[in-house]
């Protein structure tokens, strides 16, 4: 996206990532797991940091310890997974000052995937003095999406928006 800001009229400087569930995983990955792009590569792509410059995570597998969704984990490492990558792919322990600030929300019955993932996160975004809001709704099915059959919990959006116009995104 940044290799291409100019093409595609948007601002380099704020690209954020947005996911849920499983996806959320993959999200808070690309907050934790970046790299600062290489200034002489040959590729314009790898010119650019990966860094997104805020992360969206709604209901997500962050951690591969005890909280984990087992379907997650066994999808993304196979049955046996070697147990430092098992770490490296924890979300919660990878939060440096240098992750991205995260707006986060969860419900605290999810039967899927435990609050405790956003907990954690949150936890450890705190210990680095990394921005967050975080939300826990205290109950809504896993994968409610825009949760609009959920009185309760449709407030996430207007949440996050309002969120995201403190950063100056929307």
């Amino acid at each position: 996206m940044r290799s291409l800001a100019a093409d595609w009229n948007i601002d380099p400087a704020r690209v954020g990532i947005l996911g849920f569930s499983a996806g959320g995983h993959l999200a808070s990955t690309a907050g934790t797991h970046f790299d600062a792009g290489q200034s002489d590569a040959e590729d314009p792509v790898e010119r650019e940091s990966s860094r997104p410059d805020l992360q969206v995570l709604c209901y997500p597998v962050i951690s591969f310890g005890p909280y984990t969704h087992e379907g997650s984990k066994y999808s993304l490492l196979g049955e046996e997974p070697d147990p430092e990558l098992v770490q490296y792919l924890s979300n919660e322990t990878r939060v440096t000052p240098d992750t991205p600030p995260a707006f986060i929300w969860h419900t605290a019955d999810d039967g899927a995937v435990p609050a405790e993932n956003s907990l954690l996160f949150a936890l450890a975004l705190s210990r680095e003095k990394i921005p967050y809001a975080l939300h826990v709704f205290e109950a809504g099915r896993h994968g409610l999406g825009l949760a609009e059959e959920e009185e309760a919990v449709k407030a996430w959006p207007d949440l996050c928006a309002t969120w995201l116009r403190e950063r100056q995104f929307i």
